[in-house]
């Protein structure tokens, strides 16, 4: 931590009073009117230009400028690089797609990550990476190839691999010293590679897209391709994942979408981070406290856009990201 693992406590726990907890929850069974009056006079996004509901993403953005404000001023190279890192690999994603797909990049823009957005441009316009270095360097040069083949049309999912392969890999690398997040991002990488594997085709498809980072191997997923029934449900037993695989095959039997099984992955890390609540220490009460930020943001975004679409409050709690 920048500034002492007491100091950065001392300034979560004056903060953390302001945190939504369970009225978001209760805001899901009001109007939509009201629920806006419910999250600007508890204080979210307080400072936002936002006067009508129709504004909520103002307050959003807000949000989660004071958030990234949170990280930059109190979070180590490790727990920086966990959060603010993801945006570069997806803006350099966004600015490849425009250039070379002919579209605009802003709508496909996440906020600056650990790099200008500025700078990942300027990159890919120049074909220059030496200033991205490592991981985010490696894949806008794989990109640049993949798009150089005349005789190719390249295909948004495989630009899409490329720079989320890249992203695991240099968050396994930064991440590294820090058990706690390196605990996280083996849950996150573990649930995206199964995930990755009921979604293709054949277990070769499947290992081309596996991002790094986890602690299954290849070969204990890919049997999933090899077997079938009861055996296929009990394969992951005592992994730690067979509740979440059991989720993800009844999700398939009945011709569903993942959604469950990826809200499941989404919640992993406030997950285990409130399991130990009482007994967090050393930079785990600052994770959990920009976890609980982000998973509030999101749950934001989610009651307006469901209230906004005449969702039921049954439906838009299902939704909701776990604080």
């Amino acid at each position: 931590m920048k500034k002492g693992y007491d100091y950065t406590n001392g300034v979560i726990a004056a903060k953390e009073v302001n945190l939504l907890g369970g009225k978001i929850s209760k805001l899901c069974e009001v109007g939509v009117e009201e629920a806006f009056r419910g999250i600007t006079e508890s204080g979210f996004g307080r400072g936002a230009d936002a006067v009508t509901v129709y504004d909520y993403e103002k307050l959003l953005s807000y949000d989660e400028r004071d958030i990234d404000g949170f990280i930059r001023e109190y979070g180590g190279a490790p727990e920086q690089s966990y959060f603010l890192s993801p945006r570069d690999f997806h803006n350099a994603k966004a600015l490849f797609k425009a250039r070379y797909l002919q579209t605009d990049a802003d709508g496909m823009l996440a906020p600056q990550g650990l790099f200008e957005i500025q700078e990942i441009s300027r990159c890919i316009e120049s074909g220059s990476y030496s200033s991205l270095g490592g991981e985010l360097e490696k894949a806008c040069k794989k990109a640049d190839e993949l798009f150089a083949q005349e005789d190719k049309t390249v295909s948004g999912a495989e630009i899409g691999a490329i720079f989320e392969k890249a992203l695991y890999s240099h968050l396994a690398k930064s991440c590294a010293k820090n058990l706690t997040l390196k605990k996280l991002l083996a849950q996150k990488a573990d649930m995206t590679n199964i995930l990755t594997a009921l979604r293709s085709q054949s277990a070769q498809q499947a290992e081309k897209n596996y991002v790094a980072g986890g602690r299954l191997k290849a070969e204990k997923i890919n049997a999933l391709f090899e077997v079938d029934g009861e055996k296929r449900e009990r394969l992951l037993d005592g992994t730690g994942y067979a509740n979440f695989l059991k989720t993800c095959l009844e999700a398939k039997a009945e011709g569903k979408p993942l959604t469950e099984a990826e809200l499941m992955r989404d919640n992993a890390e406030c997950d285990y981070l409130s399991a130990n609540r009482y007994a967090l220490k050393r930079s785990q009460p600052f994770l959990y406290y920009v976890l609980r930020r982000r998973a509030e943001n999101a749950n934001v975004r989610i009651l307006f856009v469901c209230l906004l679409a005449g969702m039921d409050e049954g439906a838009i709690k299902r939704r909701l990201r776990a604080v």
